[in-house]
């Protein structure tokens, strides 16, 4: 029987259509942009291309997009690059505690070098209070980072309040929007952002290709040298081929995002309907605005790294939402955060659909977890019950 892919919101498999697009940059127009001969002005008009596509599909300009290899390299260009740039008006940076690494680790990094770094809490669903996050910027304040959409819970933060709160002190606001563009708005102007980061391979395009908005007149250092490209913003010879991916699968999910969100929202519902028929399970962040194709389960009485590879046994990929540490599964900082009991912290599944996700995968994932976790329980029940009596 064919396998269950349920870890969309780890990576997602490049389109058919998206692969086409990208293949003539492979070979007959795979060049440099920055060459002056006909070769080379080909490649370039590529990229101008695919820049105004992404631009219009952001409500931006393209001289506002800066290409980049990854959502993890436009987090760091936009909270390093924003920082450093800004440095002469304050040192004070603000974020999440339930940031992606990409953001939190750029925090920490900058922090060893004198910058001051405040993390704000969250609640037990993960949302962030806006009066909380206003009342944290000070004249200090010069760059905060609030991802649109948490990778792990599904989690949606208030970004236009948070941004215009931003704003009204005169801080730079970077969202990690790398989780949205399947189901969620993205137009820069109208959620207020000086900075967004994008990466293709969360919408069904390439790996190794993101993009980062970058409002005209916003300041950045660059954490890359070498040659002028990218405004110089980013050096380096551009990914032709993944920048027209990207431009390509971004203009599919953006034409497909309302019907893909209720479809993904439907089955999200129905695969949580029929996990909480099982006793002791709960649906984490469960009480505020999500994301419709991420579920975070809590099965007490396994463990997360049980559950994992009894799933995958079963022909089902998920993840645990977790970090895998010395080749064990520890509970992540996102679940730490929450506050939640050890029993629901190590018992974590994160569930995550995808545009091709049937309602029959959905039918058959919440049949083999009906009987896996009972038969889990039952095993670490027996072996309590025998470390006890020895």
């Amino acid at each position: 029987m064919d396998r269950i892919y349920l870890d969309h919101a780890a990576t997602t498999p490049v389109r058919p259509e998206v692969f086409e697009a990208m293949l003539p940059y492979f070979t007959r127009f795979g060049y440099n942009a920055s060459s002056t001969h006909a070769e080379g002005r080909a490649a370039r008009a590529a990229l101008d291309d695919a820049r105004a596509r992404v631009a219009s599909l952001l409500g931006a300009r393209p001289k506002e997009i800066v290409f980049t290899s990854s959502g993890s390299e436009g987090a760091t260009l936009a909270i390093a690059g924003g920082a450093k740039a800004g440095s002469s008006r304050g040192r004070h940076l603000v974020s999440l505690r339930t940031e992606h690494h990409a953001v939190l680790h750029t925090l920490e990094a900058l922090r060893g070098e004198g910058f001051e770094v405040s993390l704000l809490e969250v609640d037990g669903n993960g949302r962030i209070d806006p009066e909380q996050f206003r009342a944290s910027l000070t004249a200090r304040t010069i760059l905060a980072s609030v991802a649109y959409a948490n990778n792990e819970l599904g989690t949606i933060a208030p970004i236009p309040s948070l941004a215009g709160s931003a704003r009204e002190r005169g801080v730079l606001f970077h969202t990690d929007a790398v989780q949205a563009p399947l189901s969620l708005p993205l137009n820069c102007r109208t959620l207020g952002v000086d900075l967004l980061s994008l990466a293709a391979h969360k919408f069904y395009g390439p790996k190794g290709t993101g993009a980062l908005f970058v409002r005209e007149g916003t300041a950045l250092q660059p954490t890359t040298y070498g040659g002028s490209q990218e405004d110089s913003k980013r050096a380096g010879t551009e990914n032709i081929a993944g920048i027209v991916g990207l431009a390509t699968a971004l203009e599919l999910a953006s034409a497909e995002r309302e019907s893909t969100a209720r479809r993904m929202a439907a089955l999200r519902d129905e695969l949580e309907a029929g996990f909480l028929r099982i006793r002791s399970t709960s649906v984490n962040g469960a009480g505020a605005p999500r994301l419709p194709n991420i579920s975070s389960v809590s099965f007490v009485g396994v463990t997360s790294e049980a559950l994992l590879m009894r799933l995958d046994l079963e022909g089902i990929a998920v993840s645990a939402g977790s970090a895998c540490a010395s080749g064990a599964i520890e509970p992540s900082h996102v679940i730490a955060a929450l506050g939640l009991d050890e029993a629901r912290r190590t018992s974590v599944v994160r569930f995550s659909l995808g545009r091709t996700t049937t309602q029959s995968e959905i039918a058959r994932t919440v049949s083999i977890v009906e009987r896996v976790v009972p038969e889990l329980r039952s095993g670490f029940e027996a072996a309590a019950t025998g470390n006890s009596s020895s």
